[in-house]
Formats: C-alpha cells, sequence, structure tokens
C-alpha cells in the first residue's frame, strides 16, 4: 500500500541571471567535464563583456549551495551563441539542460536575435539529443576540434536554431 503523503518529493530549481557570486561554483561545475576547463578569471572576463549573458540552476531550498548548472552565451550582429554549458554530474536528468537552454532561448526572443549557434563534442549523445529537441539543425562539423588528455582529438558538430 502507498501512503500518498510520502510520495518523494519532486526537485525544484530556479534559474537566474548568472552573477560574479556564481564564478568559482561555475568554474568547478566546468572541471568536471571539460579537458581544459576555464577558470574562474575567465568566466568573469568573459561575463563582464556586453555582448555576454548567461544563466545559472539553483536547486530550491539550498541556493547557498551555489549553481548546480549554468549556461554562458553571447548576441552580437543578431546571432547567439553558446559559449559553454555544464550541469554537475550530481544534478544531471533532471531537466536543467533544458531549463538553461529554454532560458537563453528565451532572451534572444526578447532581444529580437535571429540565430542561435553552438559546438558540441559528437561523441556526447545525450547533449546533441536534447539540442534536436530544442530544435537544433546540425549545420557543419570541426574535425579533432576537441582535445582529449586520454585519446584522439573529438570532432565538433556546429548546430543552429533559427529564432524567427
Amino acid at each position: 500500500m502507498r501512503i500518498p503523503f510520502l510520495a518523494p518529493r519532486q526537485r525544484e530549481f530556479s534559474i537566474a541571471p548568472l552573477s560574479s557570486a556564481d564564478l568559482a561554483a561555475v568554474a568547478a561545475i566546468h572541471r568536471e567535464d571539460f579537458s581544459r576547463p576555464w577558470g574562474d578569471g575567465e568566466f568573469a572576463g568573459l561575463l563582464a563583456q556586453d555582448t555576454v549573458f548567461g544563466f545559472a540552476a539553483r536547486e530550491v531550498g539550498h541556493g547557498a549551495e551555489g549553481p548546480v548548472g549554468f549556461v554562458l552565451a553571447r548576441l552580437a550582429a543578431g546571432e547567439g551563441e553558446i559559449l559553454t554549458v555544464a550541469v554537475a554530474r550530481s544534478h544531471r536528468r533532471l531537466g536543467l539542460g533544458w531549463q538553461l537552454m529554454d532560458a537563453v532561448l528565451r532572451e534572444l526572443h526578447a532581444r529580437r536575435a535571429d540565430a542561435l549557434f553552438l559546438e558540441v563534442d559528437e561523441s556526447n549523445a545525450a547533449a546533441i539529443a536534447l539540442y534536436r529537441r530544442l530544435g537544433f539543425l546540425q549545420v557543419g562539423r570541426r574535425p579533432n576540434y576537441y582535445a582529449n588528455e586520454k585519446g584522439p582529438a573529438a570532432g565538433a558538430l556546429v548546430m543552429r536554431r533559427d529564432l524567427r
């Protein structure tokens, strides 16, 4: 017999603009997956640019622990670009990638952007599936784009989503 009030509580997350206070946590998340991770100084330099913006995901009720995912994007000449996006390994498969990308898409629509571009490691099946569900199409490929300490460099797929 299931007791309804003992059902597991669904985890909730908030998506808010990325701030300089988030950069150390963002750099730590970036280190989990990138062979050449960016440091908090690199993130600070990018976020200081007028054309760059980002969003952080925080678990509701755990905000003091810092972001558990983030996205950094740029808008120039009507075209958006995802610079990087990552979700902490401990918080994957909860829909955070979708929520972060949705926040970027909403921001770009508000700014009347024409398109959004990104590059993704061609071996990252989960990310590619997410981007396809979001309406991105492959428009190019860059061989040997991502360095890999454990083997040969991986290629990158260049993907685009029209916004108008």
